[in-house]
């Protein structure tokens, strides 16, 4: 009888929703198997929190917190896995002149950040420094919770991790994932959908309600899409605080990257290259 079930069983989207690193996780793939389905979604749960344990600076044997214990005193060995995030994370705050960086408690703190790839050890120059992850975190994660399931023969599905998500393949009737763009104001009802099929998408939404403090080109939102998590997570911020016009113009320089602003006036603006990942 399993035979014929498993011959007769149509492709579907298994979901489940876990909170993890802090935040609301929704994982779902694509499989005709609900428990095979059941077993790849527990796979891609471990490797966040074997992510969420390599990060974070709130454990006192996490290489994260032994680089935060050591600041100004010595360079700490660390594993090639967080010493490549590292500086990646670095190049990006460079691009975005320190817009985006993950560390705190000095002027320019980036800046003094040393690597040795030699070594693979990381010092903090300044005592009171500190390294921490929280804008690149979840879409390292999800890319690696994505990865962890392709290579367990998972060949569609998406990482959702409280709006920075990532997909690949498609749905199981074979359309495309897409996303809807929404009015800030009115959450369900969204602007326009964008195809986001093996693409990362992250969101960073303006909060800010006092008009008389607004830059003249500040949006609403801005969304990011990437073929990575992480860059996409990464870059929102930044994006975001250089307002619509050098936004997109920084993002326009850039490959592998794109973006939708939703302006204060309900207005939506593309980057040149919206359509060029999908």
């Amino acid at each position: 009888m399993q035979v014929v079930k498993n011959l007769v069983a149509k492709p579907a989207i298994h979901k489940k929703s876990v909170s993890l690193m802090g935040t609301p996780f929704e994982i779902s793939v694509v499989a005709a198997d609900t428990d095979w389905a059941a077993e790849r979604i527990q796979s891609a749960i471990a490797e966040i929190k074997r992510i969420d344990k390599l990060l974070t600076p709130l454990s006192n044997d996490s290489q994260t917190n032994i680089i935060n214990h050591n600041a100004g005193i010595a360079p700490v060995k660390i594993n090639g896995e967080l010493f490549k995030l590292i500086s990646r994370a670095l190049e990006i705050a460079e691009l975005t002149q320190g817009a985006f960086d993950i560390t705190y408690g000095s002027e320019l703190s980036y800046h003094k950040v040393v690597l040795n790839a030699a070594d693979n050890t990381v010092f903090l120059k300044e005592k009171n420094m500190r390294i921490y992850f929280g804008g690149i975190a979840k879409g390292y994660a999800a890319d690696r919770a994505k990865y962890v399931l392709q290579m367990e023969g998972v060949n569609s599905g998406v990482i959702n991790a409280a709006g920075n998500l990532v997909t690949w393949g498609a749905q199981p009737d074979g359309r495309q994932w897409t996303i809807g763009t929404a009015d800030t104001d009115q959450r369900l009802k969204p602007y326009s959908d964008f195809i986001i099929s093996n693409m990362a998408v992250a969101t960073s939404v303006n909060r800010e309600t006092t008009t008389d403090t607004v830059k003249a080109d500040s949006s609403k939102s801005v969304c990011v899409m990437s073929t990575s998590a992480e860059l996409a997570g990464a870059m929102t911020t930044p994006v975001s605080m250089l307002g619509i016009n050098a936004g997109t113009k920084l993002i326009n320089r850039l490959q592998q990257l794109a973006c939708v602003f939703i302006d204060d006036n309900n207005q939506m603006f593309t980057s040149r290259f919206m359509n060029a990942l999908s």
